[in-house]
């Protein structure tokens, strides 16, 4: 089988698949050397100009620059400096609108050249093998070198390769219509092209090296020629003129034969590939330390009175450009950045040239095709026929316009090169190599996109987990100083023993503080603090137990103590519940009295005023209602009293199982109604707190005083009813019923309990001759006194035993 080397000498070359064959035009421009420019009045640099992202600004408005000098620097693997193209001041940073289908704008830098056209200090280098390999790739990416030939790729990642290259492919086919910039730098500058070539072999140390050229530059390939006879590892290859021959997966096919797969680079092939224009500029920087600032533009069309190929600074405005070479707009200007088969039309002329800048076409209005209207797919196929990937550019524009990018996908969109072949032959004049740009930039964005909110879900989980880590580390911190803690005060030195006592020493204090809170809580009649502000009991025994005390005795100390809390929360609300059933009753036998009293007046008044009645009648009437209305007073009186009873025990009932028992057996030779009253008001003064003696007090002067009203009022009525009884003629005694309502009154009188002095005496004189009466209630009244004082002696007891019984456990834990 003969070989790819015996077959590119013998001239045999592969072919691609499709292909056309467009208007070369390339006449207008091959026969003028490359001309120099006078400086423009104003250059744009804009800070991306590559596959990638832009440089770091190091320079600021106002700045001087020489020629040369960085105006960016690099701040990630694909990134590339830009550089001043001549010297002069920074007048301006912001966005302005640079080469790109859509008009987009980005942050550009406007200098002003001042005409001196000064260099910064640079390095030449005669000899490049006294360089490092890493010398080398960084001097290229600090010149700042892309692809020239339209894709704009960093060249130092594509040199700092060292994989078996078999294949170092230099383009030079330079397939479009009008563009004839490299076939004048190859007649020109072929020594320092293949000086760049010689650079390259250095880096890579390819197998071969392959020189791929269209047959229609002649004066080219024979300066190559000239320039690598002595050089035996490099082949000049001269292939058929077929548009687009200069593509990089094309050109591969024709020189080798090797179909490159969808989704691979050529480098996993063996092959890499560089642009003729690269070369010049590798040789430009590693030798003469030059950056890539200028290039080669072809500058071509009808509407021009001086097409040419002229050296243009980069950020030199397209405006400046078509002024030099004669430009003469007509009524339908139309201008063209790159070829007439991949470029596309500009949106101002302003737009700056950059580094992947080849062309800048003018064409006239003869050249410029009649606007003619979408039209629907005839289903031709011609479109698949020219394709050059092999793709279905009819279903990737169906596709394209219904946005289906999983499709698109599918259909390997991106292996399209944008050689405008398919729009070309199109009937319909659809133009698909729009719909295709247009549908990879949309999925471009979205891809960055979820890449974006792939990278944020990443830093989110990260920090959970960073947050998590330090929360168990401080954890483990504390928890490892707390038992380094523990056990420095159990050592056997004078430090610890001195850190156990201010630790017992600051347990003391904080169990006086919350002592003494807790008595004036209850001297105030207030409920304790709640348990949630005290320690609970694990944290005392905790701390009892690092302290040296005894856990048992705290123990029994917090157990104390929550009893007097219980205990002072029921006093609390048994003084409550007694104030307003107090209120309540002072309320009730005030209303009752005034109701007595109004019914009686009215009915002595309707008596009095009675005419024709007997006077014995009258008389026994108004013996009756005094006897009635006492017997009533009495009543309301017991019933107030019992409601307060039955109010107290329903507060407390399990109280008397708390106190002392003994207290109801102290005196057996108290008299039987003294003795309950006696167990009645113990029972009540062991429970009731100062808080309650004051309510207490203060009902029992309200009652007082409502009884010394109705006494008043009983009084008068009396004075009235003797003065009638004394104008009667005939006494008699008192009837049986009045009697009886009076024995009755005795009897509720000795059954009332006497925990009331008020009530007692109120009784007693509701009638000035009732004598024996009044000997029972100052019995009575004797006896709940000496009661009430026995109880206050009894509490102050007991007050005296809980204090020394808390003093006795703070000695114990101290």
């Amino acid at each position: 089988m003969e070989s790819v080397i015996e077959r590119i000498e013998r001239g045999h070359f592969w072919k691609f698949h499709g292909g056309i064959h467009p208007p070369e035009q390339k006449f207008l421009t091959n026969d003028k050397p490359i001309r120099h420019l006078p400086l423009p009045k104003q250059l744009i640099i804009p800070l991306r100009q590559h596959i990638g992202n832009g440089g770091e600004l190091i320079v600021a408005v106002g700045d001087k620059v020489l020629k040369g000098q960085p105006l960016t620097q690099n701040s990630a693997p694909m990134t590339l400096p830009v550089h001043a193209p001549t010297s002069g001041t920074i007048t301006a940073i912001k966005d302005s609108v640079i080469a790109h289908p859509s008009g987009l704008s980005e942050p550009c830098i406007f200098i002003t050249p001042d005409g001196e056209d000064r260099w910064r200090e640079r390095q030449v280098c005669d000899d490049f093998h006294s360089l490092s390999r890493q010398e080398i790739v960084k001097k290229i990416a600090r010149a700042g070198i892309a692809g020239m030939g339209g894709a704009g790729f960093p060249t130092h990642i594509k040199v700092n390769n060292k994989p078996e290259i078999n294949y170092l492919i230099i383009n030079a086919a330079e397939c479009e219509p009008y563009i004839t910039a490299d076939d004048l730098l190859i007649r020109e500058h072929s020594e320092a092209i293949v000086d760049g070539i010689k650079i390259l072999d250095h880096l890579l140390l390819p197998a071969f090296i392959l020189i791929g050229i269209e047959d229609n530059k002649p004066e080219a390939i024979e300066a190559l020629r000239q320039a690598t006879k002595s050089y035996d590892k490099v082949k000049i290859c001269v292939i058929p003129t077929k548009y687009p021959a200069g593509g990089e997966k094309q050109l591969i096919k024709v020189l080798t034969g090797q179909e490159v797969p969808s989704g691979i680079l050529p480098i996993s092939l063996g092959i890499v590939m560089q642009n003729i224009a690269t070369c010049f500029a590798i040789a430009e920087a590693v030798l003469n330390d030059t950056p890539l600032i200028r290039r080669v533009v072809t500058v071509s069309g009808r509407a021009l009175s001086k097409p040419r190929n002229v050296w243009a600074l980069l950020g030199t405005p397209v405006e400046y450009l078509l002024e030099q070479c004669g430009y003469q707009p007509g009524k339908r200007r139309h201008l063209i950045m790159g070829g007439p088969m991949m470029g596309f039309s500009l949106p101002s002329t302003q737009v700056p040239i950059v580094k992947i800048t080849n062309c800048l076409l003018a064409p006239e209005e003869s050249e410029i095709p009649a606007d003619s209207k979408e039209v629907e797919c005839i289903r031709c196929g011609q479109c698949a026929e020219v394709c050059p990937s092999q793709l279905l550019p009819q279903e990737l524009q169906w596709s394209a316009k219904a946005k289906d990018y999983d499709q698109l996908q599918k259909l390997n969109l991106f292996d399209c090169i944008d050689c405008g072949a398919c729009a070309y032959v199109c009937p319909s004049q659809i133009p698909l190599v729009q719909y295709y740009r247009v549908a990879k930039a949309e999925i471009r964005q979205l891809q960055v996109q979820e890449l974006k909110a792939e990278k944020a879900k990443d830093r989110f989980e990260a920090r959970k987990a960073r947050l998590e880590r330090e929360k168990k580390a401080r954890e483990e911190k504390h928890r490892k100083a707390a038992e380094a803690r523990r056990a420095a005060m159990n050592q056997p030195t004078q430090e610890a023993q001195s850190a156990k006592s201010a630790v017992a020493a600051a347990l003391a204090r904080v169990k006086a503080k919350k002592a003494q809170a807790a008595d004036s809580d209850n001297t105030q009649g207030k409920p304790p603090e709640t348990e949630t502000n005290s320690p609970s009991t694990n944290e005392v025994s905790a701390n009892a137990t690092n302290t040296g005390q005894d856990p048992r005795a705290d123990q029994k100390s917090q157990v104390a103590a929550a009893i007097a809390r219980a205990k002072a929360k029921k006093q609390a609300a048994m003084a409550k519940a007694e104030s307003e059933s107090g209120q309540k009753q002072e309320h009730a036998a005030e209303e009752e009295v005034r109701q007595e009293t109004q019914t009686d007046t009215m009915q002595d008044s309707d008596s009095s005023n009675a005419e024709g009645h007997n006077q014995d009648n009258v008389q026994d009437n108004a013996e009756d209602k005094a006897l009635d209305k006492k017997q009533k007073i009495a009543a309301a009186i017991a019933r107030a009293k019992a409601k307060k009873l039955s109010a107290q025990k329903a507060a407390e009932p399990g109280q008397g199982e708390l106190e002392d028992n003994s207290s109801s057996n102290q005196d057996k030779d108290t008299p039987d109604e003294a003795r309950a009253a006696e167990d009645d008001n113990t029972e009540s003064q062991m429970t009731d707190t100062d808080t309650a003696d004051t309510a207490e007090s203060s009902k029992q002067e309200k009652i007082q005083a409502a009884v010394a009203k109705a006494k008043e009022k009983a009084r008068a009525k009396a004075k009235a009813k003797a003065q009638a009884k004394s104008e009667a003629e005939a006494t008699s005694e008192p009837s049986a019923p009045a009697a009886k309502t009076l024995q009755d009154q005795e009897v509720d009188i000795e059954d009332t309990p006497a925990s009331d002095e008020s009530n007692t005496d109120a009784s007693a004189d509701t009638s000035d001759e009732a004598k024996p009466e009044d000997q029972k209630a100052q019995r009575i009244a004797a006896a709940v006194a000496k009661a009430k004082a026995k109880a206050k002696a009894k509490a102050k007891e007991k007050a005296k035993a809980r204090a020394e019984a808390k003093e006795q456990q703070q000695l114990e834990s101290e």
